[in-house]
């Protein structure tokens, strides 16, 4: 009885009606969701928003810093804050994407544009801590329990190929673990790989089997912090279930899938991908996949869904026209097969310039459907450390939105892409400009409002029909605007852009039956299919439409 009940309820919510924001909570977590439609939002836990501020200033970080290289304030509880108040949800966001949270380095360091933190999250000191900039376990747990009552998953960054810059406060780890050169050189497979990403980065020698002992720093550390029996105690036991040698990247494989055991995280963005062997990454995700399971089997309540673990890889300007095999210079390189879910795609930002919309959707339809299939690509058109985003001066935030919204694959979204957070920070170098704290003050002007309300519609829509992003998609016309459908099992959507404002009429027999009543997710707006077609009235160019 309960179960009928249930599906009468769900069977009359309007999947795009928003309007009942507070009743919206488990409805969200019992949609259908697939990774390769997903709408992932990417923020710098530092940058996004400060849910504490007791935590703002530790282990002495206090060295004036180079513009936006210094530790700003964002955490994990602001993270949470945001989840409760229902903005992810808002914005049809399924899953969120954090920059790394373990323990950063202590010191700071200057590589040429100034003083810089560990703000970013990518100059890890110790794998098994969360930095306390960041927050606590506690923070992590309750951020990963509260977004999953939202039906939102929570990826972590996963950094296997280096650890933190040299400092006065962060020595180097032992020659067994690590190599400081040569420099990578980036023309062929062994200078990508075996090599220091920059000059002061010391590169985990992932290739090698050799047993290696802790490192010193780490014993002491974990003395000191009174846990160095029980750290010593799981990595035992790791090794024996496992039979791996203990070798560096096995020991940091445990450090990081014990997020999944501990958590729950639904998946990981893998870090500088292609500087580390493809077999590195079966590797790990093995063991992600076994550490997914084991959370699963003594947290049943708390699973989300079916879905398996989802990995997702950096292979930096890897484009989705390479298909399955990334050319490193002297060879060609899968990193799909047995490891990878997606990729990021480095591609879509000049394909979205340089070919029209409906050409854009067709290449992308055709290739995931072929060499991809069963695969995906996560796009995005801004990024944290990509200096040639698709609208660096923030002049077209809404065909930012509409074409990686309805771009066939997953869609990521960088934290302000939804407020046209400005990319041109006056006094920043390099990537800092692109890092600046969260445009919150912005929501309330009216422009920005505009543009938040265009992304939220479109994000719904994705979020709502798994068909936007994972569907089989057919032009319908490329007459006044670009008219096109998506289909994926029994989900069905057509949508329409560059349309004219006002009366516009649209055919849809291909997909809808007439006297079906249609709504439009856009405009708000209910219709009804007459002669193969549907007339809607409204001041948008851009029409989403559903079946009721």
């Amino acid at each position: 009885m309960k179960n009928i009940f249930l599906l009468l309820v769900l069977a009359t919510i309007i999947s795009c009606d928003k309007k009942s924001p507070n009743n919206k909570t488990e409805v969200e977590a019992k949609k259908e969701f697939v990774w390769e439609a997903a709408n992932v939002y990417f923020l710098l836990t530092d940058r996004f928003n400060n849910g504490d501020s007791t935590n703002d200033l530790n282990f002495y970080r206090t060295r004036e810093t180079g513009v936006l290289r210094g530790f700003e304030g964002g955490d994990i509880k602001g993270i949470t804050q945001k989840v409760k108040e229902g903005y992810f949800t808002d914005l049809g966001i399924n899953a969120i994407w954090m920059t790394p949270i373990v323990e950063q380095i202590h010191g700071g360091t200057d590589e040429g544009t100034g003083v810089t933190y560990g703000f970013h999250g990518y100059w890890t000191k110790d794998w098994t801590s969360v930095d306390p900039n960041f927050g606590t376990k506690a923070d992590i747990k309750e951020l990963v329990d509260e977004a999953h009552k939202k039906g939102i998953r929570i990826l972590l960054d996963a950094v296997i190929n280096h650890t933190g810059p040299v400092t006065e406060k962060d020595p180097v780890w032992p020659e067994s673990w690590v190599r400081t050169e040569p420099q990578c050189q980036y023309s062929n497979y062994e200078n990508t790989i075996t090599c220091t990403l920059v000059k002061n980065l010391p590169d985990i020698k992932t290739e090698s089997n050799e047993n290696v002992e802790l490192p010193p720093q780490l014993i002491a550390k974990w003395k000191v912090e009174g846990r160095y029996e029980q750290e010593v105690k799981e990595l035992d036991e790791f090794f024996k279930r496992t039979g791996h040698p203990r070798a560096p990247r096995f020991y940091i494989m445990k450090w990081l899938t014990d997020y999944i055991t501990e958590f729950g995280i639904d998946g990981y963005r893998v870090d500088t991908v292609k500087h580390t062997e493809e077999f590195v990454w079966r590797e790990f995700k093995k063991e992600c996949d076994y550490a997914f399971e084991q959370y699963k089997k003594n947290n049943p309540e708390k699973v989300l869904d079916e879905n398996d673990f989802y990995l997702v890889g950096e292979v930096y300007n890897y484009a989705i026209s390479h298909g399955k095999a990334f050319d490193m210079g002297d060879k060609k390189i899968n990193y799909f097969d047995k490891a990878f879910d997606a990729l990021i795609n480095f591609e879509i930002k000049w394909n979205a310039k340089q070919m029209d919309e409906e050409a854009v959707f067709n290449k992308y339809d055709s290739i995931l459907n072929s060499n991809l299939k069963g695969y995906s690509v996560l796009n995005y058109m801004t990024s944290h450390d990509d200096d040639q985003p698709f609208d660096k001066e923030r002049e077209m935030p809404f065909k930012t939105a509409t074409m990686l919204m309805l771009t066939p694959g997953a869609s990521q979204v960088y934290y302000g892409d939804e407020t046209a957070r400005d990319l041109t920070i006056e006094g920043a170098v390099g990537d800092a400009t692109l890092r600046s704290f969260m445009n919150w003050d912005a929501t309330q002007n009216s422009t920005t409002q505009k543009i938040l309300s265009h992304w939220q519609k479109l994000g719904q829509f994705r979020a709502n029909h798994m068909a936007v992003g994972a569907g089989k998609h057919q032009l319908i016309s490329k007459e006044n605007g670009v008219v096109f459908s998506r289909v994926r099992k029994d989900d069905k959507i057509i949508a329409g852009i560059n349309l004219p404002k006002g009366e516009k009429s649209l055919e849809v027999s291909s997909i809808f039956k007439n006297g079906e009543q249609l709504k439009d997710c856009y405009s708000n707006q209910v219709v009804e299919v007459k002669d193969g077609k549907v007339s809607i009235n409204s001041d948008f160019d851009i029409v989403l439409l559903e079946k009721l």
